[in-house]
Formats: C-alpha cells, structure tokens, sequence
C-alpha cells in the first residue's frame, strides 16, 4: 500500500476533529472524502500534509513514516482551499520560490507552467489573478517535487464552470500520470465524475469507505443531501 493510516486521530471537541481512523490506499487511487462542514475531512488532509499535528497515530507514506518531516515532505503535495502564495510577486517568482525551499531544480518551474497552462501568466502577480488561475498557480505549486500523494482541500470552491472543468482536467491529467490523490468535495457531480472510491465522513468518523456506485445506491448519500 502506498498509504497507510492507523488509528489517526484530532478532537478539537468531541464533536468536532477526528476520531481514530485507520485506512490503506494504493497506488494510483483517486479518492473523494465526503461529509458535511466539521465532519473532519480538512482535519484529515491537513495531518496527512503535516500542517497539523495529530493526538495520536501513524501515517506511513511510500514506507516513510510521516513524523520523517524532512522525507514526508517529497511524498506529498497539498492544495489548501485558499491559495498558499505570495500574491504581490509574480506567477514565477512564486513557483522559483518554492522551488528553492524543496530543494528542487528551477527546471522544473518551467515544466510546471507548461504542464498547467501557465506560460502566459508566468510574469503576472497573483494578486490580479481570477480565483481559477490562482488554484492552477497553487497546485502547480504543490507538483514542484513531483510527489506521488498529492491532497485536495475543495479544488473547485467559488470557481466558475469553465474554471471548475479545467481543473476536473488537471486532476485527470495527474491521475493518469500515477498520481494518488484524494480530495475533499461537496459536489455530487463532482465526485461522481472524478473519483474511484469514496470515503464519507460524518463527526469525526468514517461511515462508508467504498466504490461511487455502491455510495450513490446507498442511503448515506440520500441524507447527506437532503
């Protein structure tokens, strides 16, 4: 398994955070974490990067133990909801920037906007950015150190449909280059045309974990959108 997660846990209170969780993915899966606001999922995504600590647990990546902050960091990429850059520089200082800090060459600044489109804009600060081309400038961001694992927080929150289907298309394009990815979401639409296997989570606790079909048969999506 390309992840493992034993008996993960983060309890703000007891209603809200993570209970003990315990999950495996492999290589290659693209997984949609569902559930209502303080169900747990940003909670999840955000231990998994290393953002936040956990009360307890483990979390293997690729065989590296996740508390190996100076290995993990390679394994994963995370894409908060609210873009993580500097929006008063440009598209490609941004991107050198980071480049610096993982250690990774600036060759790949130059894949990065090419792989995502971002060739015109690689001289023009975030700051005048749409909200879309910001997100693409934030996962190009997280693709630096080509990880295997890279993580979702609500990729297509307050994008418009042209800007939500070209990032359903990076995802594809991601996914069918290896990359495992999970990613949270409350569009129905969304998880059913992009994910291979759905988690629901529900106060703090996974409630189902399997394929789209069984979860859209299911009476637990009935009530998580009534």
């Amino acid at each position: 398994m390309q992840l493992q997660v034993r008996n993960l846990a983060k309890l703000y209170t007891q209603n809200r955070g993570l209970s003990p969780t315990s999950f495996d993915v492999a290589q290659g899966e693209l997984i949609a974490i569902v559930g209502h606001n303080g169900a747990g999922k940003s909670t999840l995504l955000k231990m998994l990067a290393n953002w936040i600590a956990p009360d307890s647990g483990d979390v293997i990546i690729d065989g590296v133990d996740l508390r190996n902050r100076a290995a993990a960091v390679r394994k994963i990429g995370f894409i908060p909801e609210d873009p993580n850059l500097f929006d008063f520089f440009s598209v490609e200082y941004n991107l050198n920037l980071f480049a610096k800090l993982s250690q990774t060459p600036l060759l790949r600044v130059e894949e990065v906007l090419n792989e995502l489109n971002l060739l015109p804009f690689r001289k023009s600060k975030v700051q005048t950015l749409s909200k879309g081309l910001k997100q693409r400038v934030n996962i190009g961001r997280a693709l630096l150190a080509n990880p295997p694992l890279l993580l979702l927080d609500e990729p297509t929150s307050g994008l418009d449909f042209e800007m939500t289907r070209e990032i359903y298309r990076v995802l594809n394009t991601m996914h069918d280059a290896g990359k495992t990815i999970l990613f949270t979401s409350h569009r129905p639409e969304e998880i059913k045309n992009l994910a291979t296997r759905i988690m629901v989570l529900h106060n703090g606790k996974v409630i189902f974990d399997g394929f789209p079909q069984e979860y859209f048969q299911s009476e637990i999506h009935a009530e998580l959108y009534s």
